[in-house]
């Protein structure tokens, strides 16, 4: 919706023929993330070709001003209102957009996200049960210098990354140590 006022906005600004109807398909498209803007500009950019073929300038100017709004959506507009609300990387977005839609067309890139959001919370959920059962952390982080597991679950570091790590955890539950004290001074 944001993006179809946006959109009117500016095309009215710039004299587009159709602005509202071009702004609709844009705004309307624009359910579909990353890809959704652009597969509404394309007939938008020939419906005002076809209207207007005297000034193409206008389709130009048309085409380069939704390069603009989709920066603006993708980079500013779109993080700040969703978040991380779904939890997925770029990466995962874009893959569940690819493989939904090849399968299921224009509805499974409408829906390819969330569903996907949904599986992979719960493949997360079920890796996570296990490495608990295990007594493995959950946190990927911790696993960025290991360098095995053995039978019994302990990690092997190398010894120069041994010594950083205990120098981490050391400084890590002095810190949990200090935070526990502060908690026991506020309730007192």
């Amino acid at each position: 919706f944001i993006i179809g006022c946006l959109c009117f906005i500016g095309t009215t600004l710039l004299q587009t023929p159709y602005a509202a109807l071009v702004s609709v398909i844009v705004g309307v498209t624009n359910i579909i993330p990353f890809f959704g803007p652009y597969l509404g500009a394309i007939p938008s950019a020939i419906l005002i070709l076809v209207v207007d073929p005297m000034h193409p300038l206008n389709c130009v100017y048309f085409v380069l001003f939704i390069l603009v709004l989709q920066q603006f959506d993708g980079n500013f507009l779109g993080p700040k209102i969703l978040g991380n609300s779904t939890g997925l990387t770029g990466f995962w977005v874009i893959f569940a957009i690819t493989v939904f839609g090849g399968l299921f067309g224009i509805l499974g890139m409408i829906v390819g996200v969330p569903i996907f959001a949904v599986i992979y919370a719960a493949i997360k959920a079920v890796v996570n049960t296990f490495l608990r059962k295990k007594d493995l952390p959950v946190e990927t982080e911790q696993y960025s210098y290991l360098k095995n597991i053995d039978e019994e679950g302990f990690h092997t570091l190398n010894s120069r990354l041994q010594k950083d790590h205990e120098l981490k955890d050391q400084t890590d539950f002095s810190q949990d140590k200090k935070d526990q004290e502060e908690k026991n001074v506020g309730e007192k």
